[in-house]
């Protein structure tokens, strides 16, 4: 199976399906030839990992890896997603460690400067290697199986060039137990090596902590006697920063990892924001593309971006969204929400971008004439009275007990009354000036109520970063989308009636005109 480019005469690359297996550079150990380019596809049985080594490694260097080089890639070649890493010069690359059953690797050369090349070895569930996603999986060998006595497995994480710190969560903990952990184990390091720091040793069959590191890289460990086994373990892990965030501020914005250059495959990332109690969180989307749904099922089965109420996955589930979807704003209905974006092992796309804003609890109610407003002082502590206020900032608040309170007229504070669905409404703008320095932040609320039932109502409407032209269409989106009380239907059908109104008066003008015309020439 030689390329188009490989010279007449040379085989290289094809599909290697045994357990384990050797590979080399054509030549090797001669010099390769020039234009050559040769693709292995390591294919083992489902279930199982490949781990893949480098014995020996000599290619042209390029500071950019520009001329001869070797890409090894996490599954089917050629996805953007799925590469590990390019390499070239004198310096092997790390042993690779697949997410799944299949690895390929792809070597290419220039028409200049010949070197030694390479020679690799591989086999299936070796355990332990070296694991550089943003994200990913480990499990004790043959889980959920027994694992193996005597086994010892060293996975080390990290070296993905983001640079953030690692974290570990076990989905499944199940070891031989013991004093002090003495028989089977898996102990955490604070690096790559067992010289680093150890952050913990586990056994039993509790799961252990949460763990984070302090620098980039985490090793794991895992160590069984020569008897007594059990189900063993499987954990997810995670490059802070990119693919797991904690926001605790009243807004903020994020985006998908390596956004708006393609995210990478088998991505299982958390962002979580937590605001003080009474919030909600409201999250607008700005842009997202996705891998698309299922030709089968019509479901987001591959890629997805979902949101889920409170803090963790098992909490309500407010959206789930894939390939170019143009989502709605969602509001949590408690003070924590989480967004989790899965991606799975092929066609990675641009990914998404996301703003989000706390919307500030309070309690409005209004008699036949006045407003009635009341927020937390707790809920707003770094705020003067000042920056809270109705319509002007005349109407600033006042403080009352634990309090912002805001009590006035309908006919102050820039209140104005619409029809909306044939009702009389009284309408005004709440400002929360959250402003720092010279960055400006103003988040408005519309207040509105009904007079005749003395029904009040408040929705967010502008909210991170909107710009001043699209609040009225804010307001009308804002609306319909949190089952407010406008019609967007009622609002054209008031535009159209006055642009009626005046085509008629225009064209009883022309026709007078016609009219006098016609009577001075009779």
């Amino acid at each position: 199976s030689h390329s188009p480019l490989s010279p007449p005469g040379i085989k290289c690359g094809g599909v290697l399906s045994a357990p384990s297996g050797n590979f080399s550079s054509p030549n090797f150990p001669g010099l390769y030839p020039y234009e050559t380019e040769c693709t292995w596809l390591i294919v083992v049985a489902e279930g199982s990992s490949v781990l893949l080594s480098f014995s020996h490694f000599e290619l042209e260097y390029h500071a950019a890896c520009a001329y001869d080089y070797l890409q090894v890639y996490n599954g089917a070649a050629r996805d953007r997603g799925n590469l590990l890493g390019t390499f070239c010069g004198h310096s092997p690359p790390p042993p690779f460690s697949s997410a799944w059953h299949v690895m390929a690797i792809i070597f290419r050369s220039d028409r200049h400067v010949a070197k030694r090349g390479f020679a690799a070895a591989y086999r299936k569930d070796a355990c332990g290697g070296q694991l550089t996603g943003l994200s990913g999986e480990i499990t004790s060998p043959r889980y959920p199986e027994s694992y193996p006595n005597d086994a010892e497995c060293r996975w080390s994480i990290g070296g993905t060039g983001s640079g953030g710190p690692l974290t570990l969560v076990f989905a499944d903990f199940q070891v031989e137990g013991g004093q002090g952990c003495g028989f089977d184990y898996v102990a955490l390091f604070d690096g790559p090596t067992a010289a680093a720091p150890r952050l913990g040793r586990y056994c039993g069959s509790t799961h252990p902590p949460r763990t984070v590191s302090s620098t980039p890289y985490l090793l794991v460990l895992f160590k069984s006697d020569f008897n007594i086994g059990g189900r063993g373990f499987k954990a997810h892990f995670y490059s802070a920063g990119e693919c797991q965030e904690v926001f605790t501020t009243v807004k903020g914005n994020f985006s998908s990892p390596r956004y708006p250059s393609f995210y990478p495959n088998n991505l299982k990332c958390q962002w979580s924001i937590q605001l003080p109690p009474g919030y909600r969180v409201k999250v607008f989307f700005s842009d997202m593309e996705l891998e698309g749904r299922s030709s089968l099922t019509g479901g987001c089965d591959y890629d997805y971006l979902a949101a889920f109420d409170g803090g963790a996955e098992n909490g309500s589930l407010l959206g789930r969204w894939c390939g170019q979807e143009n989502p709605s704003p969602v509001t949590s209905r408690s003070n924590q929400l989480l967004l989790v974006l899965h991606t799975d092992r092929n066609t990675a796309k641009r990914g998404f971008s996301i703003a989000y804003v706390g919307v500030v609890p309070m309690n409005v109610s209004c008699t036949r004439t006045d407003f009635h407003i009341q927020i937390p002082v707790q809920s707003l502590a770094q705020l003067e009275r000042n920056r809270i206020y109705l319509g002007t900032p005349s109407c600033a608040a006042q403080v009352v007990g634990g309090n912002f309170k805001i009590h006035t007229r309908f006919d102050t504070c820039g209140t104005e009354s619409q029809k909306r669905n044939n009702t009389s409404i009284i309408v005004s703008t709440l400002y929360i000036n959250f402003s720092a320095g010279d960055q400006e932040d103003i988040h408005q609320y519309e207040v509105q109520c009904e007079p005749k039932r003395k029904e009040a109502s408040v929705t967010l409407i502008a909210g991170p970063d909107t710009s001043r032209l699209s609040q009225a269409e804010n307001l009308v989106d804002a609306q319909q989308r949190e089952g407010g009380a406008t019609d967007a239907r009622e609002i054209k059908s008031q535009d159209t009636s006055d642009i009626i109104f005046i085509s008629i008066c225009i064209l009883a003008g022309l026709l007078m005109l016609i009219a006098v015309v016609g009577l001075v020439l009779l």
